[in-house]
């Protein structure tokens, strides 16, 4: 079994550092294959992506990353930016679905900006489409008819591109509470209704589980409201970059966040896929131990259990993290003051 590791820019290398200091301990047999990527991977080689590192993406079962993004980059053209190391990860390897679980961990209802008791209902996974909206839509400038610059980018899904999330969106569903909620704004938008159209005939092969259909709109002022409605949420890659990032607040920090990017391809032991935090690279903490390491243990976990077969392995890392989040060991994002390497000594304690 071969995993990518991809530490990237900011507190990437530190919160990767501790997710495979976890998959270590486990003693799996897996190999572990580094290389650069984003800004680390521009300064060193002149491109966010070089050749090399998707040959070694490619080699893998899974990849493990960590964070894009380096202020010293931003005057680049947009093609040599560490963003588009991860969009170029994206399209190259045909990862089309993100699963970001989003839960309530024990002793952390009050970290969550919202009541304890609406805070503790929290229980679902934002399933997003990542290669189709507007951002891999044309784009770029031009000037109208009064002669003023204008910017557009074209926001645009092929039947194809919805029936293929709707269905991972549904099997998910079948593996937890059987509902399905689909966000998309079908009252303004034609290609939402495409989505909607599309999604309503894809459900009717999922029987056992429930579909409705709501407004992005609705859709954030219930995350807030009423949280504990959502079971599986399906919605395209704009709405759905969105709505992840204002769940990661409802259960106390974008840094409890996991995600794994699925794809279609199967290896021998399961889906290829990357798997990363939702957090950024948070350069003005970056070297100071700062960083919590809890989504990429978790993202490590999901990579076990979704693309190398070891269920019981990604349990194990699971409990370890919720046991210590319980006992409270806490980052500074958490109200804590546990560091970086205390945090990952703790659940391997706990492991």
């Amino acid at each position: 079994m071969k995993i990518a590791v991809l530490p990237g820019d900011g507190i990437g290398p530190e919160v990767t550092h501790e997710a495979v200091r976890v998959i270590a301990a486990l003693d799996l047999g897996i190999d572990l294959q580094w290389a650069p990527v984003g800004g680390a991977a521009y300064k060193a080689h002149g491109h966010p992506l070089p050749a090399d590192t998707l040959a070694v993406a490619q080699a893998s079962d899974a990849i493990l990353f960590g964070a894009v993004g380096d202020p010293d980059c931003d005057a680049l053209d947009r093609h040599l930016r560490p963003e588009q190391a991860i969009l170029g990860l994206r399209k190259a390897l045909t990862l089309f679905a993100n699963l970001r679980p989003a839960q309530v961990f024990a002793g952390l209802e009050a970290r969550s900006a919202l009541r304890p008791e609406i805070a503790a209902l929290i229980d679902m996974v934002i399933v997003r489409e990542l290669n189709g909206d507007v951002y891999f839509g044309e784009k770029g400038f031009r000037t109208n008819a009064a002669g003023e610059r204008e910017g557009y980018d074209v926001m645009s899904y092929s039947t194809s591109e919805v029936e293929r999330i709707a269905h991972v969106a549904f099997r998910t569903a079948q593996g937890r509470k059987r509902r399905v909620c689909s966000v998309d704004k079908a009252n303004v938008l034609e290609t939402s209704q495409l989505w909607r159209d599309v999604v309503i005939e894809v459900a009717r092969a999922y029987p056992d589980v429930a579909i409705e259909h709501m407004y992005v709109d609705n859709a954030a002022m219930q995350l807030v409201k009423n949280p504990g409605h959502f079971d599986v949420v399906l919605t395209g890659n704009l709405f759905g970059d969105i709505l992840s990032d204002q769940a990661s607040m409802c259960v106390g920090s974008i840094g409890l966040l996991a995600s794994a990017s699925l794809g279609a391809h199967q290896t021998a032991h399961g889906t290829f896929g990357l798997y990363e935090p939702i957090h950024g690279s948070a350069p003005d903490i970056a070297g100071q131990g700062l960083a919590n390491p809890m989504a990429t243990i978790l993202s490590a976990a999901m990579l076990l259990r979704h693309s190398l077969g070891l269920a019981p392995a990604a349990d194990r890392i699971e409990a370890a993290v919720a046991a210590a989040l319980a006992d409270g060991v806490l980052s500074r994002d958490l109200g804590g003051n546990a560091r970086t390497t205390e945090i990952g000594d703790a659940v391997l304690t706990r492991l």
